[in-house]
């Protein structure tokens, strides 16, 4: 009997351990990111006071003639051409350099990049220290994404002591300016009572906020809040649609669980081929649970064609990344000779591998076959 996977992904700890904390991880320089756990914890673009589409040569030489005249938004923008190599060479200690005359002179967005570079040590050593340092300058003067990376840094203890409260208090003033990331963290300290009082919700209250300005991480994590009726009034449909909007963000999660909502015809009509597609867009970004029920479907031919072979290419992408589930299913894969003849070595090394994970069918199969 194969085994399956047939529910979304909607259980809080799993969306705790999963969601938005993806949002975290340094990326590449716009113009004005983030932590691990859970915490989606930075902001990694480049502040300027403007955000010019297109420069022209001109229009770069008359900053540079401004900056060195000593007008720190002009010093901030020469700072940003530099990290991004807008008009002239990249050079990010020239970046921070300039960033640093306008820092000084006690322009926000300068400061903030410049926090921003000690955090990634580009152009300066890395410094946690001395990034918080220039987060709070920008943050006490209410600059969002400062205050927003001065909670990511209170959250992790990174620079600073850790101090969930202090975190919630910084993550709360951005939020409350429109910063969507910080909405949605604010939301999930409300939702973990982590630095406040546990309130769904307000939980709720928040992560609509930032799911109504496009966050997919936010509109995946309120789809699991109406899927579930955590802080809010249970509601399937309510539950799709945000997942929908998440997963045409290519959100893999919401990806997954807009498939299972498909095959189950859950807050939605029942649409095999449906299902089928968004288990294959999930897939195709390595989500493992997807990966299985695609090779399911190929296994039984709903939504697609029957095709054994494709299903055992599918179990063996999530086999890898060791789901247990497609572990068993690879090994039966082989076993019963669908790869064209049966290959009981490589049968138990997969059993094996799900029987180690305390996976019950794949031990049984074991002592089936005598190990």
């Amino acid at each position: 009997m194969l085994c399956r996977i047939r529910v979304k992904i909607n259980e809080k700890e799993d969306a705790m351990r999963k969601m938005g904390w993806l949002i975290f991880g340094l990326s590449a320089v716009i113009l004005a990111g983030a932590g691990a756990a859970i915490w989606a914890a930075r902001s990694p673009r480049r502040a300027a006071e403007d955000e010019p589409v297109k420069l022209t040569l001109e229009q770069v030489a008359a900053d540079r003639a401004a900056a060195e005249k000593g007008d720190a938004a002009a010093q901030n923008k020469v700072g940003f051409y530099y990290d991004n190599g807008v008009g002239m060479e990249q050079n990010r200690k020239e970046a921070a350099k300039w960033y640093r005359k306008a820092a000084e002179q006690g322009l926000p967005e300068a400061q903030y990049n410049l926090g921003l570079c000690y955090e990634e040590g580009n152009g300066v050593e890395q410094n946690r220290e001395e990034a918080v340092k220039w987060y709070r300058k920008a943050a006490e003067q209410g600059f969002p994404l400062a205050q927003f990376n001065l909670g990511g840094c209170y959250a992790h203890g990174e620079g600073v002591k850790l101090d969930f409260n202090e975190a919630v208090a910084w993550f709360r003033k951005a939020a409350e300016q429109g910063h969507a990331e910080a909405q949605h963290n604010l939301g999930i300290c409300y939702d973990s009572g982590t630095g406040v009082r546990q309130d769904r919700k307000e939980a709720v209250a928040w992560y609509r906020k930032a799911a109504e300005q496009g966050l997919a991480e936010a509109q995946y994590t309120l789809g699991i809040c109406c899927d579930g009726g955590e802080g809010v009034k249970q509601d399937h449909k309510e539950a799709f649609k945000w997942y929908r909007k998440a997963a045409e963000q290519g959100h893999a999660e919401a990806q997954f669980n807009v498939g299972a909502c498909y095959e189950h015809g859950e807050g939605t009509k029942q649409d095999l081929k449906a299902a089928a597609a968004w288990y294959r867009k999930a897939a195709e970004q390595g989500y493992a649970e997807a990966q299985f029920n695609l090779g399911l479907f190929y296994c039984l031919g709903q939504g697609v064609k029957q095709d054994i072979r494709e299903a055992g290419k599918w179990w063996r992408k999530a086999a890898e990344q060791g789901l247990p589930q497609a572990q068993f299913n690879l090994g039966m894969f082989y076993a019963n000779g669908e790869a064209g003849k049966k290959d009981l070595d490589e049968a138990v090394k997969w059993y094996r591998k799900a029987a180690k994970q305390g996976f019950p069918q794949a031990q049984e199969a074991l002592k089936e076959l005598g190990y």
